[in-house]
């Protein structure tokens, strides 16, 4: 699954912990769409918990990047019901995870040419033929 990720050139990662403050841990770029992973550790055990998107494709079927890129993803948009500043920590509590392990790909930008949610299926599609569920994070495909 992981293995069709590695023709993106543009991609990197950054850790997030209860006490971090996202924008100062965010890696992640602007002015671009993309695919993320989150990995959660649990007592040195990691598990893919999350596959999420920055981007979509347009009416006219070309790429509709957010504003804020990736990077505006995590610092602006919301997850259980709050902004991820927030709500990571919170629910990281509820599934006893001591950090997440963000994974971005830019999967639409200056050297590919994918829509993220095309991948995204993909690579969800897979997890639950593989795992007979989604990851713990993601609700549907």
């Amino acid at each position: 699954m992981v293995k069709s990720l590695n023709k993106y050139i543009e991609r990197g990662h950054f850790i997030f912990k209860s006490g971090d403050i996202l924008s100062e841990v965010c890696n992640s770029p602007r002015n671009c769409s993309g695919l993320y992973m989150i990995y959660g550790y649990k007592s040195k055990i990691k598990e893919l918990i999350y596959i999420g998107i920055s981007g979509r494709k347009g009416g006219d079927g070309n790429i509709k990047h957010r504003k804020d890129g990736l990077r505006g993803r995590f610092l602006t948009g919301k997850q259980f019901g709050n902004r991820r500043q927030l709500s990571w920590p919170l629910q990281m509590k509820v599934d006893k995870l001591d950090k997440i392990e963000i994974h971005w790909f830019v999967t639409h930008g200056k050297y590919n040419n994918d829509f993220p949610r095309d991948v995204e299926i993909s690579l969800l599609q897979d997890y639950l033929v593989a795992n007979g569920r989604l990851p713990l994070w993601n609700k549907e495909i």
